[in-house]
């Protein structure tokens, strides 16, 4: 935050990769999204598009890895987790296709994105929503009813509705409780109002019903990204602003539905080149603030797999 303040609007989109660095698409977004609304940017309509494609291949691998490592805190020694970071690995390809990177992919751009996707990424796109649902179908059959899991997780770290409210959690940890709360539905953005999906939830808000909810939501981001694919327009990707930015004297609050929840910049302008103040609403760290209620009366043991099934990532949290 402090860093953003002492650089140009434009020069704070590399720093917002290293927040959620296994969600980076995502943190881009929604900085872009605030400076846009700071400044009264109009975004392309194939940019948007292009937004969406991209945020939710990063909800599935952003999912793949949460899953995978917490099968992995389980027990399930690394098997789970090199399945589905082999489907990772695919979405990864995509990415540095667009951006020419695999892990901070700084794409992103005040008034659109960098560039337009090269011409071999729809067809790898296309084989990628073809193979997916049949990878699910596989993690589904293999480790749904698997015994050891259900031991390990089923009734483990229970999280209930009300607190989860009080401690201001998003995302899957809020929706395994029963709370039917995303902002592509409660607050749309960009062009996700557009789409017709699922808001997927569990009952329980322990270990297992946080897993289960992340693997309905790849399949949600499945049905979402094809949808967008089908309606991608033609035209530009960004609109032309200058180089240094300098939104009105004023103040300005986006947030997105990330893969791990709510994650939001709130910025001030004083019309200087750079954001006079920045604060983030980070995700994991307020998604953690209910970890020890979680773990009480539960072992050393549960705690590791309760911490694994709330999915942070302490680039968010470190403060």
């Amino acid at each position: 935050e402090k860093l953003a303040e002492e650089r140009t609007y434009t020069g704070v989109i590399p720093l917002t990769d290293r927040l959620d660095y296994i969600s980076s698409m995502s943190n881009n977004l929604a900085y872009v999204m605030a400076v846009e609304k700071l400044a009264g940017i109009k975004v392309p309509e194939r940019a948007e598009y292009l937004r969406v494609i991209m945020a939710e291949l990063q909800r599935i691998c952003n999912h793949l890895i949460a899953v995978g490592s917490f099968f992995n805190d389980c027990g399930a020694y690394f098997t789970p987790f090199l399945h589905m970071y082999r489907e990772r690995e695919k979405i990864i390809d995509l990415f540095e296709m667009v951006s020419g990177q695999r892990l901070t992919y700084n794409y992103m751009r005040i008034g659109g994105v960098s560039q337009d996707i090269p011409e071999e990424f729809l067809p790898a796109l296309g084989r990628f929503l073809a193979q997916m649902p049949r990878c699910i179908d596989e993690y589904d059959l293999f480790l749904k009813e698997n015994e050891i899991l259900l031991a390990r997780s089923k009734g483990v770290g229970i999280l209930t509705r009300e607190k989860a409210i009080n401690c201001s959690i998003t995302g899957p940890v809020l929706r395994a409780t029963g709370v039917k709360w995303d902002l592509r539905k409660a607050d749309p953005y960009s062009v996700y109002d557009r789409f017709e999906f699922d808001i997927p939830t569990g009952s329980a808000g322990d270990c297992y019903d946080r897993y289960r909810v992340r693997i309905a939501e790849m399949r949600q981001s499945l049905r979402i990204i094809e949808q967008a694919l089908k309606q991608l327009p033609s035209g530009p990707v960004r609109v032309e602003v200058p180089h240094l930015v300098r939104p009105p004297v004023g103040e300005a609050y986006a947030h997105i539905e990330s893969p791990k929840g709510e994650l939001a910049f709130y910025l001030v302008s004083d019309n200087s080149i750079a954001p006079y103040r920045c604060h983030i609403r980070p995700t994991s760290l307020l998604n953690l603030s209910a970890l020890r209620d979680m773990a009480i009366g539960w072992k050393i043991a549960d705690l590791i797999i309760i911490f694994g099934s709330i999915d942070i990532c302490l680039g968010e949290v470190d403060r």
